[in-house]
């Protein structure tokens, strides 16, 4: 077991001398560190072990984890301080300009709300294990509606609801589900997860909390004997880390073709706190997060084979996520192009 411990240091030093960034650490952390992690699996192993041994070996192996703790606490500060060296050097400045002349020359700049969100978002589903995909705005009709268990008499395939091209043939996505396919024709071998944030574009009347064209990030996970306690706890997770504190959410059924059993799960409107808006159109509650157990038949159509893998997926409103967390009544506001009303939440 001292041995185990030994090859474990061995190659976290390896692995850490080619960490250089700080999603690249979060996932160090997780393998070796984490709850699934590496060390963990021997501590499990003690149990076997005589009253003696599971003495001297777990001294060991905390004496170990306070070390690999300190290491990495040195990579990260080694990391944030190239960040900021980086940032500096790219924002110099001339100081022995004139006040006209730097005005002239440095521009005020900063990032969308939703860029922000994505972004932090990004970085919790890296520190998950989760992979970030991407796919086109452009789709055809088996991406967007039938890989996903979408028959053609379903609604969203009318001309109201649907942006489609003079072919009929191809369309501009209406979610990002789509990725869930070409993610899995990619990935190929379970057991696998990602996300997918990006643009998606739908046909209808615009409001308070409706847009024409809105930001979604999909999320799937796949492997073997996965159920709804997974998918509830992964859930709450993530919205205990996005919001940074516990957040009212119910969960009721809710009817999707590429999810069995599918589910809507509703956070308690932030803006009003409960008491009704017109962003939760006075009932109290934001839908945020439809998700369910993945289809069977998604699944064929993404190469896996449903007797011997299952999963869940989630499709997570990323425009209505910023309204909570930033207190924005109007979803409109968003797609503006306002600069005043986007540089209220610039932080770089």
């Amino acid at each position: 077991m001292i041995e185990k411990l030994k090859s474990l240091e061995t190659s976290f030093k390896k692995v850490l001398k080619e960490t250089d960034t700080e999603a690249k650490l979060a996932d160090l952390k997780a393998r070796f560190l984490g709850k699934k992690g590496e060390l963990s699996a021997i501590l499990k192993s003690l149990a076997q072990a005589s009253p003696e041994e599971r003495k001297t070996l777990g001294q060991a192996a905390n004496e170990m984890k306070i070390r690999l703790t300190g290491k990495m606490d040195e990579a990260k500060g080694a990391i944030e301080r190239t960040i900021i060296d980086s940032k500096l050097a790219a924002d110099w400045i001339d100081i022995t300009l004139t006040g006209s002349q730097r005005a002239r020359s440095v521009k005020e700049s900063g990032l969308h709300p939703v860029t922000i969100v994505q972004r932090e978002l990004e970085d919790i589903f890296l520190s998950m294990g989760f992979d970030i995909l991407d796919g086109p705005h452009i789709e055809n009709d088996f991406y967007n509606f039938t890989a996903l268990n979408i028959p053609e008499t379903h609604p969203a395939r009318d001309m109201q609801d649907t942006f489609w091209f003079k072919d009929m043939k191809h369309l501009l996505r209406t979610h990002t589900s789509t990725i869930q396919i070409r993610g899995m024709e990619e990935k190929k071998y379970p057991p696998f997860k990602f996300v997918a944030p990006g643009k998606v574009f739908r046909s209808e009347a615009t409001d308070a909390s409706h847009e024409a064209v809105f930001h979604q990030m999909e999320g799937m996970l796949i492997g073997r004997d996965i159920t709804v306690a997974h998918l509830i706890y992964f859930e709450k997770t993530l919205l205990s880390e996005i919001f940074k504190r516990d957040v009212e959410i119910r969960l009721r059924p809710g009817f999707f073709p590429f999810v069995e059993p599918g589910f809507e799960l509703d956070i308690q409107c932030l803006i009003c706190g409960g008491k009704g808006c017109k962003v939760c159109k006075q009932t109290g509650w934001v839908e945020l997060l439809p998700c369910g157990m993945t289809h069977p038949n998604v699944l064929r159509h993404g190469g896996i084979d449903p007797e011997e893998y299952n999963g869940f997926a989630f499709g997570l409103g990323l425009d209505r996520l910023v309204m909570m967390r930033y207190g924005i009544n109007d979803i409109r506001l968003l797609h503006s192009g306002s600069i005043d009303f986007s540089r209220q939440f610039a932080t770089c």
